[in-house]
């Protein structure tokens, strides 16, 4: 009797699913895609509808009172947003503010969490306690609850430790050591540290990491400031990897475009990535042509003249307490790094499934940098330990400790992390990519010569205020799809300037995670490192601005977008000339 009598329940839970289901394909459209939204999917059935206290199983259920339907939503699946600030201007004043703060007051701590707290207040209309609540719960203790946060921060800790070992076992010295008789000059140590970072492409997070353990002990012997190097890692990181196929960055693209196309279009889009190839030209023609100018030049200067790595204090200078300059081998850093290496990529390529038959593009395309980074961590720092105890490079009570010690000196960047991705969250929660979308919307589509540019330069402003890349590919690269067809020529130049816009305020913004991971990797202050690198970024990105008004003007002739490169090209050295020139003077 009890199943008979479930029968006309069950009934109507299939019916109101298939309603459910099919609501969207009869609808209109998504309220989300209306220009000016201010709609937002409903917290607690999620789009669905449906009570999700009694899943339409319970007619005397409290929360909907026997009506199977969401009580938040009315069954809508979506409700209006409770700020009165939603997609608007002012959306974007949370990040604004913060960077401000940050480049004027060089205090990046304070500077994000009054962003925070100014997303909060906007979000709540100015309430006391809806500002508290929506700061911590929606904003600090969320990003601390999400498991690709949690993911990088295991990864951050646990490389923090294996640095310490590799300090303490003498490797880094031992590498050194080995680096000043075999690199002779400060050009050879930042060429090999420009090449590192371009051999190490799989993931930015991991470039920013690994390169900066790896060419510390070189570019301090060479009196190289710990900004410049944290320019020169940063700038091979985004920018390589988003000109890499086989890549995280290339798997993020892929997920982004329509129609399957993901991974055909990015290629494509490489030549086209004026700003990646652009930031290579300009790393390499700085190094070689020794020329340095904006704020990084008093900092270069104090490095070779006083021997000042900082020109302040160092904030990871934990990591350096107690080291024996004259133990240890080069193969005490090189070994489990190169361990590391392989014990990441594999943990990337097990997340994305390779291991249940995928093949490796695929894994790789599909793998989860979180994930992979996590698990191959775990392993390279068991190996390290392993390695260490067989080497009697110092006792498990002396590795342990190397623990904490690595914890601590990473706090830094956990907290400057924190902060950004709770600060992301604010301006999220302020529907600010939908205020960019109806602007890219309305602006850019009746300007087909500049829209190279334009999409470009909204990029750049999305990711520099943002901190995140991958959040700008989401929201420009489906509208420039919508756009055109892919058939067109200026298609895949729009796709491109996506991408180099993103990749650019990305490189430029102080809560970026890879510019914070660059900070942390060169061990150098993160608004030390913001200030230097700034003048260099947006001089890459004015030069590759003009060279996306030029290929617009060349594709609209009839004529090859790619000609824009060389012009590029000469356009940077040329730059770099005339800088020189006025350093000589």
């Amino acid at each position: 009797m009890n199943a008979r009598r479930a029968w006309p329940m069950r009934l109507i839970l299939v019916v109101m699913m298939v309603l459910a289901m099919t609501t969207a394909a009869w609808a209109a459209a998504d309220p989300t895609e209306e220009p000016g939204t201010t709609m937002i999917e409903c917290p607690d059935c999620g789009t669905v509808g449906i009570c999700m206290s009694c899943y339409g199983l319970d007619e005397n259920c409290e929360v909907c009172g026997g009506t199977f339907v969401c009580a938040t939503c009315g069954g809508e699946g979506y409700i209006q947003s409770p700020s009165h600030f939603y997609n608007t201007p002012l959306s974007l004043l949370p990040p604004v503010i913060a960077i401000a703060l940050a480049l004027l007051t060089k205090e990046v701590y304070s500077s994000l969490f009054i962003g925070i707290l100014m997303g909060g207040l906007l979000y709540s209309n100015f309430q006391f306690e809806g500002t508290l609540l929506h700061v911590f719960e929606d904003g600090i203790v969320a990003s601390l609850s999400d498991s690709y946060n949690v993911g990088i921060l295991i990864f951050l800790v646990i490389l923090g430790a294996m640095v310490c070992m590799m300090n303490k076992a003498g490797g880094s010295a031992a590498f050194g050591r080995w680096a000043q008789k075999n690199i002779k000059t400060r050009v050879g140590a930042q060429l090999a540290s420009i090449l590192l970072g371009c051999l190490i492409f799989i993931d930015d997070y991991f470039n920013c990491l690994t390169v900066g353990s790896v060419m510390r002990p070189i570019t301090d012997k060479h009196n190289i400031s710990r900004v410049k190097l944290a320019y020169i890692i940063d700038a091979t990181a985004a920018p390589i990897c988003i000109i890499a196929p086989i890549s995280s960055w290339a798997a993020a693209v892929s997920g982004f475009a329509e129609d399957g196309q993901g991974l055909n279009l990015f290629i494509r889009a490489i030549p086209y990535n004026f700003y990646a190839l652009l930031t290579l030209v300009m790393m390499i023609g700085l190094v070689v042509m020794k020329v340095d100018f904006g704020s990084m030049a008093r900092y270069e200067r104090n490095a070779i003249e006083k021997g000042d790595l900082f020109s302040g204090s160092n904030p990871y200078a934990m990591m350096d307490d107690e080291i024996d300059e004259n133990k240890g081998s080069v193969m005490d850093l090189v070994f489990p790094i190169a361990v590391l290496v392989v014990c990441c990529v594999i943990g990337m390529i097990y997340s994305g499934g390779f291991f249940s038959g995928a093949d490796f593009v695929t894994a790789f395309s599909n793998s989860d940098a979180s994930v992979g980074l996590m698990l191959g961590s775990a392993f390279g720092l068991v190996f390290a330990i392993v390695y260490y105890l067989i080497r009697r490079s110092m006792s498990f009570k002396e590795m342990m400790g190397c623990i904490p010690d690595g914890f601590k000196a990473m706090v830094p960047a956990i907290m400057i992390l924190t902060f950004a991705w709770s600060l992301k969250g604010m301006t999220d929660s302020l529907g600010a990519k939908y205020f960019v979308r109806d602007f890219v919307r309305t602006s850019a589509t009746g300007v087909q010569l500049l829209l190279p540019v334009i999409v470009f330069a909204v990029g750049c402003l999305l990711a520099f205020a943002t901190g995140t890349s991958w959040g700008t590919f989401g929201i420009l690269i489906p509208i420039v799809q919508n756009v055109f067809s892919m058939d067109n020529p200026l298609a895949i130049v729009c796709i491109s300037a996506c991408m180099a816009g993103a990749v650019c305020g990305d490189h430029c913004s102080p809560i970026s995670d890879t510019t914070i991971m660059a900070s942390a990797g060169a061990q150098c202050d993160h608004v030390n490192h913001v200030s230097t690198q700034l003048p260099y970024a947006v001089s890459c990105a004015v030069i590759s601005g003009l060279c996306y008004i030029l290929a617009g003007v060349l594709v609209e002739a009839g004529l090859p977008g790619l000609l824009a490169l060389p012009a590029g090209i000469v356009g940077m050295l040329g730059f770099l000339y005339v800088m020189k020139q006025k350093q000589r003077a």
